[in-house]
């Protein structure tokens, strides 16, 4: 649990002094730990140590090519918090971070929070090798809990989730003050990207804490709102449904996914509403199934975590029409009207799309990878923005 949201700098472990420019500081850091690698990417950090593939496993399709070969300097530690879901490195320590700075750096920064409850690697092959190769400085974060027990974090209802969004800011700050003492300058374009959860951070720090960016592409991004669609209403009539086909449709799912809804079922419908239900409501005690969102209130909590589309710099969200864990009818569509015509907001529904990359490679012929589609909005982000 996050303990106190402080930008002051502490220090942090220094490099061998052959291998740095000079001592660099993490503001508000407990720990950190820099090195500096001949290759930034995952193909030199899995070899090195300095990733973990099980965090991104599953992400992608396994055709994809990744650049590789960006030296540069990484850092790895954690803020001060409670909490101790994250093992990573033998710490069980929450707010777990990972910094890269590229040898040669294009003046921009990339923010992440992670998709699920997965740890601070979780972005690397998605996000990160794609944007330090075009130069760009990285910063990911566990969000301050992770795993199946991330609900068990924090006094209240929602205190877990909200942790997350201060821990993107706490990060996003610390990561610009790191950028300017290793290149002598501050960044002077900062984006965030995300998948899924990270998604539904992007959309959150652009309506609160848009003065830290310059925008942001959310990739499918999980939408809370107090009163409307939201996962804990769609996921628990999708499982009173199945396997219905009129029923589940009738949920959101969209007609040509059928072929998606035996797996989701078995592996994310009802462990996602069971995570999400503990989290914001706890005190139910029934079966998933059954659960009535707007039967049982649980407003209060929801409101401390809910998005209200008034983002305040570039957004660009990207959803796949085939999506089986979070419905475009019921999340991102909604989210683009309640954005609205007068918002600095584009909007791409991928045909094909689906919410896990690796089913491509089950069903080639039935869908379209996500990560194409995404590396194609952030060029489109940066052209928006005049970088």
């Amino acid at each position: 649990m996050l303990v106190a949201l402080t930008l002051v700098a502490s220090l942090l472990t220094p490099l061998p002094a052959a291998a740095q420019a000079g001592p660099l500081t993490v503001p508000g850091a407990e720990r950190a730990v820099t090195a500096e690698l001949d290759d930034l990417t995952t193909a030199g950090t899995a070899r090195t140590g300095h990733t973990d593939p099980a965090d991104w496993a599953g992400l992608h399709s396994a055709a994809t090519v990744n650049p590789t070969g960006v030296p540069g300097v990484q850092i790895d530690g954690y803020f001060p918090d409670t909490s101790t879901t994250n093992a990573t490195h033998g710490w069980n320590h929450d707010a777990q971070f990972v910094i890269r700075l590229p040898e040669h750096w294009n003046g921009g920064l990339v923010v992440a929070g992670t998709p699920g409850n997965r740890e601070q690697y979780a972005n690397d092959f998605t996000i990160s090798d794609w944007v330090l190769a075009k130069g760009y400085a990285f910063a990911s974060t566990d969000k301050g809990n992770t795993g199946l027990n991330f609900h068990t974090d924090g006094r209240r209802p929602g205190d877990a989730i909200a942790e997350w969004n201060e821990r993107v800011t706490q990060l996003t700050i610390a990561a610009k003050a790191v950028a300017a003492q290793r290149y002598g300058r501050a960044p002077r374009r900062t984006y965030m990207a995300g998948i899924s959860n990270g998604g539904y951070l992007v959309r959150w720090q652009l309506e609160n804490r848009g003065w830290l960016y310059d925008g942001g592409v959310d990739w499918e991004g999980t939408l809370w709102r107090v009163k409307g669609d939201n996962l804990l209403n769609y996921l628990p009539q999708a499982l009173k449904a199945y396997p219905d086909e009129a029923g589940v449709r009738q949920a959101g799912f969209a007609a040509g996914s059928e072929f998606l809804w035996p797996f989701h079922r078995q592996y994310y419908w009802e462990l996602t509403q069971q995570l999400y239900q503990k989290e914001l409501d706890p005190s139910y005690d029934g079966a998933a199934a059954d659960y009535d969102y707007d039967a049982r209130r649980p407003y209060a909590a929801v409101a401390r975590i809910a998005l209200t589309g008034r983002i305040t710099k570039p957004l660009i969200t990207l959803h796949g029409t085939l999506d089986s864990l979070l419905p475009i009818e019921r999340d991102s569509d909604v989210y683009a009207r309640m954005v609205g015509p007068h918002r600095p907001f584009r909007y791409h529904r991928v045909e094909g799309g689906n919410h896990l990359d690796s089913l491509v490679d089950v069903y080639p012929d039935r869908l379209r990878p996500m990560l194409p589609a995404f590396r194609d909005a952030f060029a489109e982000l940066e052209e928006w923005t005049g970088r």
